[in-house]
């Protein structure tokens, strides 16, 4: 009669007062727990992505790649370097070493980049960004019998008004074409103003540009000043004066070229239910749970969006990842209550009600106490932890089964209660 059972035996209000801070602790973990659908997975990797329209993989590796790998291959903390170079864009991944802090290497590496002057002219800004794992919830599919314009301006409206949502962190339009504007001018005319077509990009880039103007200090007060020139349709670049005709008078791009107003040319083709669609993702974000998010979704679809929807174009959820997500929290919950009624039948039927009433206690207070130290130890409810509780059930289960055999055999071997209790706690320990 000694050691940590036999104490909690003779002092059960002890033994009580334990359990009940279990569950009590379990059932408040259970409902601020992160939820997830899959955990979150950090790959410790900074990219950075450099588009050069038009140029092969050769030239990305030689002006592009190889520029940027030997800018940042002395910075501490990198443990693997890859490169990519491919038609049009330029690839290097930065692996970090286990323990480096990412946000301070990727302004590190943001910072060693920016310092690189040699990059080709025609080749967009560096991209620096961390490789993340964004949870994706849902993904709603924007269609009807209308334009491609229409349809990706709908599904930006929508990103925006779900991102303003309360407890809707992100929301990404996805698989929809960039808006281009396209310039087609033939050589005859470049020779008929004496005009090459790399002073044509010249004048045109230059003409549609953002650019500070300094500021004026007044007094105690200070106003900045900034140029605004960036040109954004057809109209805006049909104005820009590219040359001068014999007679002296300005001739416009929109004179001697062809403009469209359109999208970037790419093999892209989406459908939803045989109709044009584009597409809108949600994602979850910090401790967002997975449930509120497809609520307030849903909510938004049913109240706000759908009833004023323009005639001919529908809203449908083409994705919903926290349905896998239910199914398994389901299947926990149901296969939980059959093995909790099968033991409390068995051992009420061959052995004792009082024991089985009190063995069913014991995996109660098993499962709910799991959830009291998950935050503890950085877990959340997920699908891998919740097919976790579901291979435990038949462990849980089978302890307090095998325990309560044994009290109830040291009793009826005329063992007094409380040191059978004691005994065959102890013999199963």
């Amino acid at each position: 009669m000694r050691g940590l059972i036999a104490w909690m035996a003779r002092h059960p209000v002890a033994a009580n007062l334990l359990m009940l801070l279990i569950v009590f602790a379990g059932l408040v973990n259970m409902l601020t727990t992160k939820q997830e659908v899959f955990p979150e997975i950090n790959f410790d990797v900074i990219e950075v992505r450099v588009v050069y329209q038009g140029a092969t993989p050769d030239e990305i590796e030689e002006s592009i790649v190889q520029r940027i790998e030997e800018q940042i291959q002395g910075i501490d903390g990198i443990d693997r370097l890859t490169g990519v170079a491919a038609e049009g864009v330029g690839v290097v991944r930065a692996e970090l070493a286990r323990g480096t802090q990412t946000a301070r290497k990727l302004d590190e590496i943001r910072s060693a980049v920016d310092r690189i002057t040699t990059f080709p002219e025609q080749a967009e800004r560096p991209e620096v960004r961390e490789i993340v794992n964004r949870q994706r919830v849902m993904e709603l599919a924007v269609y009807g019998d209308a334009g491609e314009a229409t349809l990706r301006e709908l599904a930006f409206r929508i990103k925006d008004e779900l991102s303003a949502t309360p407890g809707i962190s992100l929301a990404e339009v996805a698989r929809v074409r960039s808006y281009e504007v396209s310039i087609e001018v033939g050589n005859d005319i470049l020779r008929a103003y004496g005009v090459t077509l790399q002073d044509l990009a010249t004048t045109v880039r230059r003409s549609s540009l953002d650019l500070p103007g300094g500021e004026i200090k007044a007094g105690a007060e200070s106003i900045l000043l900034r140029t605004k020139g960036r040109n954004y349709n057809r109209r805006d670049f049909e104005n820009i004066v590219v040359a001068a005709s014999p007679s002296g008078a300005g001739v416009r791009l929109g004179d001697i070229a062809r403009i469209d107003d359109g999208f970037r040319d790419e093999d892209l083709v989406m459908r939803y239910n045989g109709l044009p669609a584009a597409f809108v993702q949600v994602f979850r974000v910090g401790d967002e749970k997975v449930l509120d998010v497809v609520g307030r979704v849903q909510d938004y679809l049913d109240g706000s969006l759908r009833p004023n929807l323009p005639p001919g174009l529908s809203v449908a959820v083409w994705r919903n990842d926290a349905t896998e997500f239910n199914n398994r929290r389901d299947l926990l919950v149901k296969n939980g209550l059959i093995g909790l009624t099968l033991v409390m039948a068995a051992l009420a039927l061959f052995l004792d009600l009082r024991l089985a009433f009190w063995v069913s206690v014991g995996i109660f207070v098993s499962f709910v106490g799991a959830f009291a130290v998950m935050p503890l130890v950085g877990l959340s409810i997920n699908m891998m932890s919740l097919f976790g509780f579901i291979l435990a059930i038949g462990i849980v289960v089978d302890d307090p089964i095998v325990t309560g055999e044994n009290i109830y055999a040291e009793n009826e071997r005329g063992t007094p209660e409380m040191e059978a209790a004691v005994r065959g706690s102890q013999r199963v320990v």
